[in-house]
């Protein structure tokens, strides 16, 4: 697993099965990869951290994270997942789609909560640690979930449900959303629609006139905008970009590094060379001679 397999700031992997969307999965930074780059997504996430520590924000909102807590992340949030001062951390992602909540025809609970929690409308706690009054329960019952996950009983579904719908309940009554510095909804909304025309747009040459149009900004607005929200410049940040998708074609494709680059927006190979070097201490031929000596030895 690389970090580029999170790249997309709209996730567009499928994360849980069409008949019961609900998945489950452990991750370790670094060893996996050296971080979940900031991506949103439809399904509803809870990252619980089983040890080390790290660090984990959610709508631009950092959270300093260590073993036993947990981060709820609702339905189409901007989140990312990274490390605290080079310390690895060792973490279980439970996703689910709110509709694995829903009643059939009119559903009073699905109107007044479950779409309102999952989607973030009603405020919760985003990090659910020990000082708050629900963490043991919501622990526990996170638990049991991996519990039934892993013996898989007939009829386990019905048990996983009945802990979601635990944990809405907890969040809606127990984990109120603490006091703290709310990012602006229509910054959030008009960083997705510059995160997305990256996503697009990355492997062309994209200019500042360009990208800071597509959101209606000024040039001077932008630059200043992105700095601020994102903590680099736009260039930096597009340049990571696509140095992080050419890391991932080296090890999927058997494509020429030139041809890689070009891909990947470089028209100079050898500055290219020099960017990926700088990033990831390898040149692109140790890098993917490396990754793929690590892909055997697994």
């Amino acid at each position: 697993m690389d970090n580029i397999q999170y790249g997309s700031y709209r996730e567009h992997k499928k994360h849980t099965p069409d008949d019961f969307p609900y998945n489950t999965y452990l991750c370790t930074i670094p060893l996996d990869f050296a971080s979940v780059k900031i991506h949103w997504h439809e399904e509803v996430e809870l990252i619980i951290v089983k040890k080390g520590e790290g660090k984990i924000s959610v709508d631009l909102e950092e959270f300093e994270v260590k073993a036993g807590d947990i981060v709820f992340v609702p339905s189409g949030k901007l989140h990312s997942i990274g490390q605290k001062d080079g310390m690895s951390m060792e973490y279980e992602n439970i996703i689910f789609k709110s509709s694995l909540l829903y009643s059939a025809g009119e559903d009073l609970c699905r109107k007044n909560y479950i779409d309102p929690i999952c989607g973030g409308e009603i405020p919760t706690a985003a990090h659910i640690h020990g000082r708050l009054s629900c963490h043991g329960s919501i622990s526990e019952l996170v638990s049991r979930l991996d519990r039934l996950c892993e013996e898989r009983k007939r009829g386990y579904q019905l048990a996983v449900k009945g802990c979601l719908f635990q944990i809405m309940y907890l969040l809606l009554t127990e984990g109120g959303a603490e006091e703290r510095c709310k990012t602006n909804e229509r910054s959030l909304k008009k960083l997705k629609i510059i995160l997305s025309y990256i996503e697009k747009n990355y492997h062309k040459q994209i200019s500042v006139e360009e990208i800071s149009g597509c959101c209606f900004y000024s040039k001077s607005y932008f630059m200043r905008f992105f700095k601020e929200t994102m903590g680099v410049s736009f260039v930096e940040y597009l340049n990571n970009y696509r140095l992080d998708a050419a890391a991932k074609m080296l090890l999927r494709s058997g494509e020429n590094i030139l041809n890689i680059a070009a891909e990947c927006g470089f028209d100079n190979l050898s500055y290219f060379n020099r960017r990926f070097k700088k990033r990831f201490d390898l040149t692109p031929g140790e890098y993917r001679r490396i990754g793929r000596c690590r892909t055997i030895g697994e």
